[in-house]
């Protein structure tokens, strides 16, 4: 799904924003409003993901026996 996300925002990025032919008019959502919809879905992502993020691990200084 990310992958998905990720092409449309290139695509749309490249594209123009407001579209006007014969059979109608279409226009995109703001790109910044894709961009933040973007960061929504990924920290939801994240949130899911098992673990909280940090890692504890034991430091030893070197010489210390």
């Amino acid at each position: 799904m990310a992958k998905e996300v990720e092409e449309a925002l290139k695509t749309n990025a490249q594209g123009p924003a407001e579209v006007t032919g014969d059979s109608g008019s279409m226009k995109q959502h703001p790109l910044r409003d894709q961009i933040e919809a973007d960061r929504y879905l990924n920290s939801k992502q994240a949130a899911r993901s098992r673990g909280l993020g940090v890692r504890v691990t034991k430091m030893v200084p070197p010489g210390a026996d």
